[in-house]
C-alpha cells in the first residue's frame, strides 16, 4: 500500500495513494496505522483524496482503528474524501461512525481541539 507520511508537531498526516481500498488491504491499513499509538505523537489525520472506492470491509477496519486510537487517547481524523467514497460510506451507514472533515485544515482544528479537551479532562478529579 502505498502512502505519503508528513509528521506534524501533533498530528501525523497520512496519505493513502492508492485508489481502491479492498477488504484485502485490511491488513495494511492495521499495520500502516496502528503503529502510531506507539509513538510519542500518536495523533492521525488520515487524507483519502486520492481513493475513489473503498469496500465496506476496509471501511469497517477504519472504524475499528479509529476506536482504538480513541481508546488510546489519541486522535483519528478522515478528511478529504471523494465524492464517491463519501456516498459509499454514507449507504453503508459508516460515515456517521468516522470522524471525517471536508479538509486537511478541518482536521487539524479537530485534532488540536480533541487534545486541549484531553487535557483539561485530564487535569480533572473525575
Amino acid at each position: 500500500m502505498q502512502v505519503k507520511i508528513d509528521t506534524r508537531e501533533k498530528f501525523h498526516a497520512i496519505s493513502i495513494q492508492e485508489p481502491v481500498l479492498a477488504a484485502n488491504m485490511t491488513e495494511d491499513l492495521q499495520q500502516c496505522l496502528s503503529p502510531f499509538l506507539e509513538k510519542d505523537v500518536k495523533n492521525v489525520i488520515l487524507i483519502l483524496k486520492d481513493t475513489t472506492s473503498v469496500d465496506n470491509a476496509a471501511a469497517e477496519c477504519l472504524v475499528k482503528i479509529q476506536q482504538s486510537f480513541y481508546d488510546n487517547s489519541a486522535s483519528f481524523v478522515i478528511c478529504e474524501l471523494t465524492p464517491e467514497v463519501e456516498n459509499s460510506l454514507e449507504d453503508s451507514g459508516l460515515l456517521e461512525m468516522m470522524n471525517v472533515t471536508p479538509t486537511e485544515s478541518e482536521a487539524w482544528d479537530i485534532v488540536h481541539l480533541e487534545e486541549v479537551e484531553r487535557e483539561m479532562l485530564g487535569d480533572s478529579d473525575f
